[in-house]
């Protein structure tokens, strides 16, 4: 008989990577062959503008939210908790009361960090003792053992375990060796500066005033900065005939946009980055990489081999990184060969499914024991 595993994880919408995530695993055929899994909705906010935001509706939502979660466990005897929780802020409290909930009925729990931030909350007497109450007798999957550090004061090392993301092989258009024309970088991300928009707007600049010619594409929702205000930053930089923001973009629309770019630049300097996800559909495409040394992200990016690492809001190093990947396209189609050879290795989705089923198989191994 399958163990019953109770998944309560973020799904879109918003789409942000833990709700791209989650949807991969409800979907996972691997993973429900594997369990007899149930899944419950973790997302209370209905855009991204609306995270982190209070309101009365959202209150309703997260109370019909934890008394669906109480409703399910008085209905069903559950081997295993996956909870999705955040490391810090308002929803990492939300998410305590629903750690409190399992643990009054006793239920084993793993949790899945798709961000970080323990060790920056754990700045008083109070939160260094709910972090302790969290993590007792449970066990916790990061992304990668780079953010091990993170959470190492509340969590002994034999309850950590690691799975990197992976997505699917979605691409049906072939990249490589693609012919040389202007030379187009494509930015993928929601309008968030800390996701580095104005700093990869800055270093478009140093590159138009240097007349390098180039085309950057900016893909994505808006976040902290509305689309009017990119857009008359872009006026004002006099980068009108450089810069195109091109709204969302998802399914085919989204695979076009990577088909059709040269290079792919995330230079984020948030401070919860663990990840990213795009560096991943990048590589997928067989794009060269400049993004930063945050997170997880030296994992995906190896500077020099598929792409370049640059110290957060450097717009000059970033700057010349774009100039030597716009002038060399050998050098772009080889860095790009490189990232479509480490994602079929490492960060297929396949490969991520595989690993969590381990994980989740070891955990249960020893709670239902």
């Amino acid at each position: 008989m399958k163990l019953k595993i109770l998944f309560i994880l973020h799904l879109a919408p918003p789409v942000h990577g833990a709700a791209v995530v989650g949807s991969y695993i409800q979907e996972s055929k691997i993973i429900n062959d594997f369990f007899d899994s149930d899944y419950i909705n973790l997302s209370t906010a209905n855009d991204l503008s609306d995270i982190g935001k209070t309101s009365f509706k959202k209150l309703v939502s997260i109370f019909k939210l934890y008394s669906q979660i109480i409703t399910y466990l008085v209905k069903h005897k559950v081997d295993l908790c996956y909870l999705t929780i955040n490391a810090s802020g308002a929803a990492w409290l939300k998410e305590l009361v629903i750690v409190v909930i399992l643990k009054s009925f006793q239920v084993p729990v793993i949790y899945h960090y798709h961000n970080k931030g323990v060790r920056q909350n754990a700045n008083s007497f109070w939160k260094k003792q709910l972090y302790k109450f969290q993590f007792s007798q449970t066990k916790t999957i990061l992304l990668s053992s780079l953010l091990a550090d993170d959470i190492s004061q509340f969590v002994a090392e034999k309850d950590i375990f690691t799975c990197s993301n992976g997505i699917p092989n979605s691409s049906k258009l072939i990249h490589e060796n693609k012919p040389v024309g202007l030379c187009q970088i494509l930015f993928l991300s929601n309008l968030i500066e800390s996701k580095g928009v104005y700093v990869l707007l800055d270093a478009c600049q140093i590159l138009k005033d240097k007349n390098i010619p180039f085309r950057c594409i900016y893909v994505g929702a808006e976040g902290d900065i509305t689309v009017i205000q990119f857009e008359n930053k872009v006026l004002q930089m006099g980068l009108h005939n450089h810069v195109y923001y091109q709204g969302k973009k998802y399914g085919i629309e989204k695979e076009i946009a990577f088909q059709e770019a040269d290079i792919f630049t995330f230079p984020t300097f948030y401070d919860y980055e663990t990840f990213g996800l795009v560096n991943l559909e990048a590589m997928q495409n067989s794009l060269p990489i400049i993004s930063t040394n945050e997170g997880a992200i030296p994992e995906i990016v190896i500077d020099g081999i598929n792409g370049y690492l640059v110290p957060q809001r450097n717009v000059e190093m970033l700057a010349e990184k774009l100039e030597i990947l716009i002038l060399n396209p050998e050098l772009r189609n080889e860095m790009g060969r490189a990232g479509k050879k480490m994602y079929e290795e490492k960060f297929t989705l396949e490969i991520f499914e595989k690993r969590m089923v381990k994980i989740l198989q070891t955990v249960l191994k020893d709670t239902v024991a």
